[in-house]
């Protein structure tokens, strides 16, 4: 913080401002635990700032972005800037920065008001010309101004950030999120990808579903979730509504027990299959598992998202419902599917995550799921079967169908033992 302090007293010195802007300044408000600190530079030249910090690179293209090593970290100073929309997309931009931009006019073309405040680095002043903190207080995401509307980009952003905030879209918000549907399809994959992986990474991913339902966008970029939206199941098994609801609260109970991003993904598409059912079948769903296949193979290619994304994803869609009678399948078929799983990015361990979300997301996120709470259990019982262990002369073919079979009569032996 010294290193910065004297940064800021030279900005000072030559006649600028150093201000710290964004999430830092929000997760501060909030006693947060900021993960990177963004700062703004008011009153000076890009030459100026160049010539009083040589090591500085830059970074921005179409306008001055300087990085420099503040202590252990590459910083990032940005000089105070206004936009002005002249195309479509988010590069049709016109970019004015000059030493005569305030604090005030760099914030107000930010997107949402709880990243559009700043604290002077010098007097630890806080601007908040826009309503930050009491949007912060109330638990709202709301757009600072018109300008939201220039790039669709923030549509996403601010389904993200009322995922990550645990945060409500203030109505005139989602009406400009609503009206910016057709730009969306202008946006690039990585950049949904982006926005879909923070939003993944959240402690309640299913508000960013939700509130791009509530716009009414959710079906340009994720069209087979949005599709389970009024799907029947039966009321038996799934008292919490449709099809949607329950992926919702999957997704969420799986963001409850993992971090990892992959097993999350695979919790939310798992039952996306659902919307494939004729009308007149419903509210069963037999074979929902395999229809599901192609339509993750699809969502997955289109936002070209990372392999191991793709492969727990169709291994989670096509195999969860053996979770639910794993007690009743036989040795050798347990063994298989555990086998199976073990081999793909979803692992055991993610498989039993997907099995303990599918009960919890009925309206029950403490319900006891014994057959997928086993499965880790099972499957240190099959690997204590090595192929060393065996006493056999087999090879190829054989010796697997030896090994397998030697397995299951371990797994066998452990269900008779008591593991559930």
């Amino acid at each position: 913080m010294n290193e910065i302090y004297a940064i800021a007293r030279k900005i000072a010195d030559a006649g600028g401002r150093l201000y710290l802007v964004g999430g830092a300044v929000r997760d501060a408000y909030m006693g947060r635990a900021a993960t990177d600190s963004d700062y703004c530079v008011t009153g000076l030249r890009a030459e100026t700032f160049q010539e009083l910090f040589p090591d500085a690179f830059v970074a921005g293209a179409a306008f001055a972005v300087f990085r420099m090593t503040v202590g252990d970290a590459v910083t990032e100073f940005a000089l105070a800037r206004m936009e002005r929309k002249v195309g479509q997309g988010h590069k049709g931009f016109e970019v004015v920065s000059t030493p005569e931009v305030t604090i005030e006019q760099d914030l107000y073309r930010r997107d949402l008001t709880v990243n559009a405040m700043a604290v002077d680095v010098l007097t630890e002043e806080m601007f908040d010309p826009y309503g930050g903190r009491q949007d912060i207080d109330q638990g709202v995401i709301r757009a600072v101004s018109a300008a939201f509307s220039e790039d669709p980009l923030r549509v996403y952003r601010a389904a993200r950030f009322a995922a990550q905030l645990n945060f409500t879209i203030a109505d005139d918000t989602l009406l400009m999120m609503r009206k910016l549907r057709e730009e969306l399809t202008s946006l690039s994959p990585e950049r949904v990808f982006v926005e879909l992986k923070r939003a993944l990474a959240s402690d309640k991913p299913s508000l960013f579903f939700r509130w791009l339902q509530r716009a009414g966008v959710l079906d340009v970029h994720f069209k087979e979730v949005a599709a389970l939206e009024g799907v029947e199941q039966p009321l038996k098994w799934h008292p919490e509504g449709d099809a949607f609801e329950h992926t919702m609260q999957v997704l969420d109970a799986a963001a409850a027990l993992t971090t990892r991003e992959e097993v999350r993904f695979a919790a939310l598409v798992h039952d996306v299959g659902k919307a494939r059912t004729p009308r007149h079948k419903w509210p069963a769903h037999h074979g929902h598992e395999v229809a599901g296949v192609p339509l993750v193979k699809h969502l997955c290619a289109r936002l070209r998202l990372p392999t191991h994304w793709t492969q727990a994803a169709l291994f989670a869609t096509e195999q969860h419902m053996k979770i639910h009678v794993l007690d009743k399948m036989k040795c050798t078929k347990v063994v298989d599917l555990l086998t199976d799983a073990h081999r793909t990015p979803l692992g055991v361990d993610g498989f039993s995550i997907i099995g303990m979300a599918d009960d919890r997301g009925r309206n029950n996120p403490n319900a006891h799921s014994p057959n997928a709470e086993s499965m880790p259990d099972y499957w240190r019982v099959i690997q204590s079967v090595s192929g060393k262990s065996l006493n056999t002369g087999a090879t190829g073919k054989e010796f697997g169908e030896a090994l397998r079979e030697a397995r299951a009569t371990a797994l066998h032996q452990a269900r008779k033992g008591g593991l559930p």
